[in-house]
């Protein structure tokens, strides 16, 4: 005979209490477990899968972190931008001022040649070419107030032109001192301008460093997410080849049965998941060792005390159970505790309520957890190398 169980691991927790749980799938003798020969262990395909479900939050929390980052990134991208287009717009403002004043600057420059020009002109009529003496124009003026009102307008003209170059030239030099500025203003903007932007550059490689990091990262969790798929297809295949065999099946699942409650005292029982809370027994919610004690306790009102300190695990039961003074034994009876106390792969066991003795080699079990999935399971195997607890006698 072949017996075909799929056992719950728990694993300590801050040494008290009771341990979380792993999923085994194996294949042994009938003959004695001792002799047995592992086939399949679903402890492979579970581990990795934990292995990389635990990398894959380990890298979620990175890149939770790296998007802070690249929000904090953005936003100072976004503040350099602003600072980038308000010295940009200084700059168009100054540089459209600065064209202003060099086109008067031009503009007064020709005014001041048409001016010279001109003047040039006036005086060289007045003094006749500028060969008259002051002699020859008196002799030839009507009358000395002749002479003396053109003499007087003469100077007139003069004293016009010189002032009329004096303000040009002021006007001139001080528009030049303004360009002169504008130029170290719009100089100053610019290499202002030159400096926010490497900032907004740098910035921009940080984001697109840290955009590369989470894209790498977020492969990195695809990837895992599909060897996941892939290990936990393999552990189906697993699962079913050993369902197959002719030699244990499953003849009844759901998330609850096998009287195990739906609710105690709003704590625990079906409506609550796998090792949520504690039951009345101190055991883990929807263990297999929870539904075996809540079973003992519904039938006998025996209520184990040995799920403490770590004390709970499905190999420990028949040593307590034989320290309280309750039988054992080999020999399958409906109403005990099947206990499958492991191998060197396995140093946890699992617990099973035997619901009838088939005649034919083969017990029917009620138990939880046998898919590491919390659920209720009833399953036909092979009554061989188990050890019974007979809590009723």
């Amino acid at each position: 005979m072949i017996l075909m169980l799929t056992k719950k691991i728990k694993m300590p927790k801050n040494k008290r209490g009771w341990f979380s749980s792993r999923k085994l799938l194996y294949l042994v003798s009938g003959l004695a477990f001792a002799l047995a020969t592992p086939m399949t262990w679903a402890d492979t395909y579970t581990d990795q899968i934990n292995s990389l479900n635990t990398q894959n939050s380990q890298t979620q929390a990175t890149i939770d972190a790296l998007s802070q980052q690249a929000g904090s990134y953005q936003a100072e991208i976004a503040q350099l931008n602003a600072q980038i287009s308000g010295v940009e717009a200084a700059i168009s403002t100054n540089q459209t001022k600065q064209a202003q004043v060099e086109a008067q600057i031009q503009s007064d420059q020709t005014q001041i040649a048409q001016n010279k020009a001109l003047l040039g002109n006036v005086i060289k009529t007045m003094y006749i070419g500028g060969q008259v003496s002051t002699t020859e124009m008196l002799a030839t003026s009507n009358s000395i107030s002749a002479f003396v009102d053109a003499e007087t307008y003469r100077s007139a003209v003069g004293n016009e032109v010189q002032n009329l170059l004096s303000q040009i030239a002021t006007l001139k030099a001080q528009q030049e001192q303004q360009d002169a500025q504008l130029k170290i203003v719009i100089n100053t903007e610019s290499q202002q301008n030159n400096q926010l932007a490497s900032a907004e550059s740098q910035q921009q490689q940080f984001l697109s460093y840290n955009q590369g990091q989470q894209a790498a990262y977020n492969a990195q969790v695809q990837v895992n997410q599909q060897k996941i798929s892939l290990l936990q297809q393999e552990q189906v295949i697993a699962n079913e080849k050993l369902i197959s065999n002719g030699n244990g099946s499953i003849d009844a699942e759901g998330s609850c049965g096998g009287g195990y409650p739906a609710e105690v005292n709003g704590t625990w029982g079906c409506d609550f998941g796998l090792d949520a809370s504690l039951d009345s027994f101190g055991m883990d919610n929807r263990e297999c060792v929870s539904y075996t004690a809540w079973m003992v306790y519904e039938t006998y009102g025996y209520k184990v005390t040995w799920g403490f300190e770590d004390k709970g695990n499905a190999n420990q039961w028949p040593g307590d159970a034989a320290a309280a003074g309750i039988p054992i034994g080999t020999t399958p009876k409906v109403g005990s505790v099947a206990i499958y106390m492991g191998g060197s792969g396995d140093p946890f066991g699992h617990a099973m309520w035997v619901q009838s003795v088939n005649g034919n080699g083969t017990i029917t079990v009620q138990q939880y957890n046998l898919e590491y999935d919390g659920n209720y399971y009833q399953t036909t195997i092979s009554s061989a190398g188990l050890i019974y607890i007979y809590f009723g006698g």
